[in-house]
């Protein structure tokens, strides 16, 4: 009724998309315009032209439907998700990330990620292998440490893929990561450990032998 009435007033056409009922109750969405013009007798002459468009939205849900979806299982995954954009800003960070880092997304969205959030000693590595991953080039199982909120250090797993939209064009990187900060302290541990019988057997004050099981 007001778009009828805006082009009663203004003699414009005027865009339009409703539902129209049939008479056994299934519903059509329709788009089109509506027009009004003088008539030669003095009155007004209102034009409609419609398209059914029902079947272009119900693919148009459908569609978004699928976005809500995929959206949802990366944002519940039970992995850290990060993701950026072809000029390194973050543009995806899933609640698994936001629990490993203690960043909330909204203090991420944006922000360069390399600059921001890698740790200094392996800044330049990760950037390598994300500019490679904008050229089409993904890596797999590559160590990505970041800060967390309260400035400690966790270290990620990540596998990084490619991001392309609908014509195929590289537009970003998304990165699935596997937390592997306790498995690094775990492997620091023993290697110090390591270290320290090393050094034990050589300053001992007595003599020390071993042999290979081939007796040498």
């Amino acid at each position: 009724i007001l778009l009828l009435t805006k082009a009663i007033e203004s003699f414009e056409p005027q865009d339009v998309t409703t539902i129209f009922v049939r008479k056994d109750g299934t519903q059509l969405n329709v788009e089109g315009h509506i027009l009004c013009q003088e008539s030669e007798l003095g009155g007004l002459i209102v034009h409609g032209v419609y398209a059914d468009i029902t079947e272009r939205k119900k693919l148009e849900d459908e569609k978004v439907n699928i976005g809500l979806e995929l959206r949802q299982l990366i944002d519940t995954a039970n992995a850290p998700i990060f993701g950026i954009d072809a000029a390194g800003l973050v543009n995806e960070w899933n609640q698994r990330a936001e629990l490993l880092t203690d960043f909330d997304k909204a203090d991420v969205m944006g922000k360069d990620l390399v600059d921001g959030f890698i740790t200094d000693d392996y800044k330049v590595s990760v950037k390598e292998v994300l500019d490679r991953a904008l050229k089409g080039d993904e890596s797999t199982n590559f160590e990505f440490p970041l800060f967390t909120k309260s400035g400690d250090r966790v270290d990620v797993l990540l596998n990084s893929t490619s991001r392309r939209d609908f014509n195929g064009n590289i537009v970003g990187v998304v990165g699935v990561g596997q937390d592997i900060t306790e498995l690094n302290n775990i492997r620091k541990e023993h290697e110090s450990v390591a270290n320290d019988l090393i050094q034990l057997i050589d300053t001992a004050n007595a003599p020390i032998f071993g042999i290979d099981a081939a007796g040498l």
